[in-house]
């Protein structure tokens, strides 16, 4: 086993807690994760939701690396266009500055134009859509139907009042995005006038540059086209992943930065000593899915025994079917057999967890519970990477 694990984090919620007390725990598992072994740690970027704290991603990032002595910390992914490129540039090439050698700043593109356009043609129509493809089976790795949003897209529409983006706003031009982040790495920036720009500490960073994306579309053609590393979400769109990481790879170009595709695959796990007691932590994961899917967004995560009185109709239950499906729970020989056939089959380079419990003890054992199983079955849990 030569695939390196690592970490993505949310900073959940407690239930009854802060988002304080979720960003303490944050800093806590990224000790944890460092002790054993992990390759990354990185944080996801969220808004406007009750049961996430990790919402800038940038200030917390810098906290990690703080924090933290060996492990490399970034983000998965800050959002493009939530933020500027130089401002994204700015902040994590100050923390790298600070820690070289050991920042990540994995990019993200979040089409708000494209979720306002959607919610509005959901308004005004209840016209059903295409059947899904069905399920199938690909060597032994579940691929699901989708999932459904069965909300009313509220909490993305209010994201878009705040950022002053409408359906009418003109299109993002992502490639132009990222291009640009480069070029401040680079020092290559130029002004409108063709003059050389100089953004410190950004220019000579020791900073890597990721694209994120769940989709055979644009981010995984970007990534591509500038030879980046990139990271493929089966965790939040598993149906997709396949198609995902062959778009990437036929859109590879070798670069400065990287002379062959490379490939990371995020996966949900719960672990925990026995196959029992890990279905038994990740019982509500079904519910805090719905939540968000119905536009209630995430919640503080519930207790097993409040996930077990909540009812689900059909409908909810068919809705989170995909995500529930493709969680990876059980023992830690259990969990690594599960992921040794996604990174199989997806030919993954490394592979990103994510866990969520509602103590934030079982979600400390699960990571150390599958590091150790995973260096068990023949390797450093952090090792086999080419920068």
């Amino acid at each position: 086993m030569t695939v390196p694990l690592s970490v993505l984090d949310l900073s959940p919620v407690p239930a009854g807690g802060t988002a304080a007390d979720a960003l303490r725990d944050t800093l806590d598992l990224a000790r944890v994760a460092e002790r054993a072994g992990y390759l990354r740690y990185w944080v996801a970027e969220h808004h406007l939701v009750p049961g996430v704290a990790s919402s800038s991603t940038s200030v917390l990032v810098a906290h990690l690396a703080a924090a933290t002595s060996t492990i490399r910390v970034g983000s998965g992914a800050v959002q493009l266009p939530h933020t500027a490129p130089i401002q994204i540039a700015e902040q994590f090439g100050t923390t790298a500055a600070l820690h070289p050698g050991r920042v990540d700043v994995g990019l993200g593109r979040f089409d708000l134009q494209k979720i306002l356009t959607f919610a509005a043609q959901r308004r005004a129509t209840q016209t059903p859509g295409s059947t899904p493809a069905p399920a199938r089976v690909v060597d032994g790795l579940l691929i699901p139907q989708p999932g459904g949003v069965i909300g009313d897209l509220s909490q993305f529409v209010a994201l878009a009042e705040l950022l002053g983006i409408t359906a009418d706003s003109p299109p993002q031009d992502y490639h132009r995005q990222v291009a640009d982040v480069l070029s401040y790495v680079d020092g290559t920036a130029v002004d409108a006038e063709g003059r050389p720009l100089t953004v410190l500490p950004a220019e000579g960073a020791d900073l890597d540059v990721w694209v994120l994306g769940s989709s055979a579309g644009t981010s995984a053609e970007v990534a591509g086209a500038f030879g980046l590393p990139f990271a493929a979400s089966y965790h939040t769109v598993p149906h997709t992943v396949l198609e995902t990481v062959a778009a990437y790879r036929a859109a590879f170009r070798p670069s400065a930065r990287l002379a062959r595709p490379h490939v990371m695959v995020s996966a949900d796990v719960v672990v925990a000593d026995t196959d029992d007691r890990a279905r038994e932590l990740a019982a509500p994961y079904g519910g805090w899915v719905l939540d968000i899917r119905a536009g209630r967004g995430a919640q503080p995560y519930p207790t097993p025994a409040e996930a077990r009185a909540r009812a689900f109709t059909d409908a909810e239950r068919a809705a989170v079917a995909d995500r529930v499906d493709t969680q990876f729970v059980g023992s830690p020989a259990t969990v690594a057999d599960g992921l040794e056939t996604l990174a199989r089959v997806t030919g993954a380079d490394e592979l990103l967890v994510t866990t969520i419990t509602t103590d934030h003890a079982d979600r400390v054992a699960s990571h150390q519970l599958l590091a150790a199983e995973w260096a068990r079955r023949g390797a450093v849990v952090g090792a086999g990477v080419a920068r």
